[in-house]
């Protein structure tokens, strides 16, 4: 985090921890709000708690109303989807359950890979309204953590803070005129770094094979094709102006080649695969060691 006499505001929310620096500490009001919007979030969105409703549509089909940045979060979705030819889907959450990534943390697949549904079989996402045509697990965990990240800067923003770093276990959106360097982790070794990125005003979200992993090659970055655990690469990392941008790109570098989807997004990237192997994009803001 910055250097200096920043003050740190940590909590948990949606079953990770959360550190927010900032100049300045943050009143008490701006703290509930902060809280409050994480609530508000995980009752919406999250599949792990049954009163949510995300969970009222694995139960039943029908027509549900969502908050506002459902609008946002449901477009770049779909356009992923059709970029990964169905590989990266909100409708996941089935295939991560049979492989033991359930409410109940359980562990333990209880049958075979599940491929996901198809898209436009059971979905219609419009603005904030979805509605399905069956019961459907829908798991936003591909983006979702940093669409949280950019609610909670815009009341941060409310609040007079104009600069301030979010930390979400590692999904970061830094604001402010302190740049930021980032240490990028080893991806077969926690306590090691590979490289080490600046950040000023941007977001850097990562994701990798090593982390939410269990049992023999399981993980939560499935192929929404097949269901099963993507192989190829073991950890990216995306750099955007906003954390849901760059949080869903660091997943949809599991499936297509940073250049692809820079072909229709602006943002830097960086892949490590499983043969030791990495390919960056050519204007990514990193070093990486040799």
């Amino acid at each position: 985090m910055p250097d200096g006499d920043w003050e740190d505001f940590a909590f948990e929310g949606i079953g990770t921890q959360w550190e927010i620096s900032t100049p300045v500490p943050l009143s008490a009001p701006v703290r509930t709000r902060l809280l409050e919007r994480v609530e508000r979030f995980d009752a919406e969105w999250s599949r792990f708690r049954s009163d949510s409703r995300v969970s009222a549509l694995a139960r039943r089909p029908g027509r549900y109303e969502f908050a506002d940045e459902a609008q946002q979060l449901g477009a770049l979705y779909r356009t992923l989807y059709g970029m990964t030819d169905g590989a990266m889907t909100p409708l996941i959450g089935a295939s991560l359950e049979r492989l033991g990534y359930d409410p109940g943390y359980s562990l333990k697949p209880s049958g075979s890979p599940l491929a996901a549904p198809a898209w436009d079989e059971v979905l219609d996402w419009s603005g904030t309204t979805i509605t399905t045509t069956a019961p459907v697990v829908l798991d936003i965990g591909a983006a979702g953590k940093g669409l949280l990240v950019d609610l909670l800067a815009e009341e941060l923003g409310a609040g007079g803070l104009e600069a301030f770093v979010i930390d979400a276990s590692g999904d970061l959106l830094v604001r402010g005129p302190l740049p930021t360097e980032v240490a990028l982790e080893h991806p077969y070794n926690p306590t090691q770094a590979i490289g080490i990125v600046p950040l000023d005003g941007q977001s850097l979200c990562a994701s990798a094979s090593n982390r939410r992993a269990w049992g023999d090659g399981l993980h939560h970055v499935l192929d929404g094709t097949t269901g099963q655990p993507v192989g190829t690469a073991v950890a990216t990392w995306a750099l955007a102006d906003t954390a849901m941008l760059a949080d869903a790109l660091a997943t949809a570098l599991f499936f297509v080649p940073g250049d692809q989807l820079q072909e229709e997004f602006d943002f830097s990237w960086l892949t490590v695969f499983s043969d030791g192997s990495a390919a960056h994009s050519a204007a990514f803001e990193g070093t990486l060691f040799t």
